[in-house]
């Protein structure tokens, strides 16, 4: 697993990319080797598909992205499914929550609160595009051909305009919702959605610390105290009854059930699970078949 954010950045000689503070813009049409890679990262991104395809496997449910799509996918992890018979384009826009609400801040400050409706959103969100949008994105694809790149003050300009025409459109009130959800929420329930979110993927502490934006001394402290158990105990635990679950209720093999659940290593997992459950992952197998 890999931060996808940081994988962009640190190969500029690789991918088209325009970067300004946090933000990065990117035209991604290099396909990583594997046909299903997990990656997180610990910004949101805005994913438009100029062509081709691509699926985003989360931990609740598969969206499938054709040309045209357009989602907004909340920081954090998720495995991408890949198809190497043809080719394809991604525009991603890398937006950190920061961004995001200071942009919005006016709007946020005029829209009612739904807090029930927030609670309930998705790690991928559908998007709907329309003809401002269309403009938008293929004036973004001029900068890649000139040369110098845009200033930076231009360029945050245009991540400005990106949210605004998307928050424009009542169909994509989902961003807004979100946005008042990480105001109006205090680290420790952030750091309970991180957790409940992205415990079946191959994160570490380390990770989960800045994906709730904390050192990993307070996230181990504030962990702690919320769950009252270490979090390495609580990840081993949630991940081995997922992978009992994948393997008993969506008949997976042992090994697509470790890679789903956040084990590296098919024996390392064997191995957890005989000595959390007292019997081997390849029983269930044996007994379904």
């Amino acid at each position: 697993m890999f931060n996808f954010y940081d994988y962009i950045s640190d190969n500029a000689p690789v991918f088209k990319s325009l970067k300004c503070d946090d933000n990065l813009f990117t035209m991604f049409n290099c396909g990583v080797e594997n046909k299903y890679q997990d990656i997180w990262s610990h910004h949101n991104y805005i994913v438009y598909v100029a062509k081709g395809r691509k699926v985003w496997h989360t931990s609740s449910g598969i969206y499938d992205l054709t040309e045209g799509s357009l989602v907004f996918v909340r920081k954090g992890a998720c495995i991408i499914e890949q198809f190497f018979d043809a080719k394809f384009c991604l525009l991603l826009f890398f937006v950190s929550d920061d961004f995001i609400c200071n942009v919005l801040k006016d709007k946020l400050n005029a829209t009612t609160r739904k807090k029930d409706a927030v609670a309930k959103l998705e790690p991928v969100l559908n998007l709907h595009s329309d003809r401002y949008l269309e403009a938008f994105f293929a004036n973004m694809m001029v900068y890649f051909d000139g040369k110098p790149n845009p200033e930076p003050l231009l360029l945050q300009l245009k991540f400005r305009e990106l949210i605004l025409i998307l928050t424009s459109n009542p169909l994509n009130n989902q961003i807004l919702l979100y946005a008042d959800l990480v105001v109006s929420n205090p680290k420790g329930l952030n750091l309970q959605t991180a957790m409940e979110e992205n415990f079946c993927f191959n994160l570490k502490l380390k990770d989960f610390a800045k994906l709730c934006l904390m050192s990993l001394s307070a996230f181990k402290r504030e962990f702690e105290k919320i769950y009252g158990v270490t979090p390495g105990k609580w990840l081993l635990t949630k991940r081995l009854e997922h992978a009992r679950n994948l393997i008993q209720n969506a008949n997976k093999s042992v090994k697509e059930a470790a890679f789903e659940s956040g084990f590296e290593n098919p024996s390392h997992f064997s191995r957890a699970f005989l000595g959390q459950f007292g019997y081997p992952p390849s029983s269930i197998k044996d007994k379904n078949c």
